[in-house]
């Protein structure tokens, strides 16, 4: 049997910041923004559950785009945090495998609901009469339990391979967290086949919700220039404006990262641009979905009218 000596060590990350003054505002603005995006993900999941007038399908997907955005943030920037603030940076094998399996399956769970979610205004906008019957409870637990399922499938396929590679040379990883293509080039055998593999799961978790994006909006764009009023259709836009902005800063990401030849990779663009949508993003979508919508603002007024009344009595 190989002997794998990473499996014993584990791994050294060597993260994105060093010990600067630069550096150590950057550190504690990744911080802010980790704190943003968890009080903001969590208060809209908070809204969305206990407010009746938002328990319908285009809230129930953003709660659970919330959780994912939320398991997201605190599967890398605590461990990041830690490494930075101890000056250790070193992750165990098991952990580096776990954190794996969790990034991947939520980043695809992430892209499929998106898509789904152009679907679901997609129908909203073109059937509003057969709207309650086409996106019923039942068919908004398939969509999210579909998007779950295949982005931890996903996980699991990529975790299982990745961990399965002997690493018997280096176990200096340039990232901040470790992330299935930093850690191949670690491996001491031939990853071509594991290469193949993750551009196709790449390829199918990417373009397939993109294409449902792409078809949904071709159709609501169809829809909305046949709307006589023009309030009607200036309301269906902005319905779709929130989530065009939620894909165009994931996929625009997620793309440049994953579907470039590994020739042309960079680590330290790769670091970058990772810790947009593991970070900013995740703060992002709460901010783009509520300050750009009357109903959660509203719901969060009520909310702080609420409180406002039990603390008087």
């Amino acid at each position: 049997m190989w002997l794998n000596q990473s499996s014993i060590d584990g791994f050294i990350l060597l993260g994105i910041f060093s010990h600067s003054q630069t550096d150590l505002v950057l550190f504690s603005a990744v911080i802010m923004v980790f704190m943003v995006a968890l009080c903001g993900n969590v208060l809209l999941i908070l809204l969305i559950y206990m407010d009746p007038r938002l328990h319908t399908p285009m809230y129930f997907f953003l709660s659970q785009l919330s959780l994912m955005d939320l398991m997201l943030v605190c599967n890398i920037v605590p461990k990041m945090a830690v490494n930075f603030l101890s000056g250790k940076k070193s992750i165990s094998f098991v952990g580096c495998g776990i954190q794996i399996g969790f990034f991947v399956s939520l980043v695809g769970s992430e892209g499929l609901l998106l898509g789904l979610m152009a679907y679901d205004r997609y129908v909203a906008i073109s059937h509003p009469l057969h709207y309650p019957v086409l996106m019923s409870q039942r068919v908004c637990l398939q969509i999210a339990g579909s998007s779950w399922a295949f982005g931890i499938l996903d996980g699991m396929i990529q975790m299982v391979a990745a961990m399965s590679l002997p690493y018997c040379g280096s176990r200096t990883l340039d990232h901040f967290f470790c992330e299935v293509t930093a850690l191949l080039k670690l491996a001491c055998a031939d990853t071509s086949l594991f290469d193949t593999l993750l551009f196709a799961c790449c390829v199918f978790m990417l373009f397939l919700p993109f294409s449902i994006i792409v078809a949904s909006y071709a159709r609501i764009l169809g829809a909305v220039l046949h709307m006589r009023s023009a309030q009607a259709r200036k309301k269906a836009l902005a319905t779709c404006s929130s989530h065009l902005t939620a894909v165009s800063l994931f996929y625009g990401a997620a793309m440049f990262i994953y579907l470039r030849p590994r020739q042309q990779r960079v680590p330290s663009h790769d670091k970058v641009i990772s810790m947009f949508y593991t970070v900013l993003t995740p703060m992002l979508n709460p901010l783009i979905y509520s300050l750009r919508n009357r109903e959660v603002m509203g719901a969060l007024k009520r909310g702080i009218d609420h409180c406002r009344i039990i603390s008087q009595h």
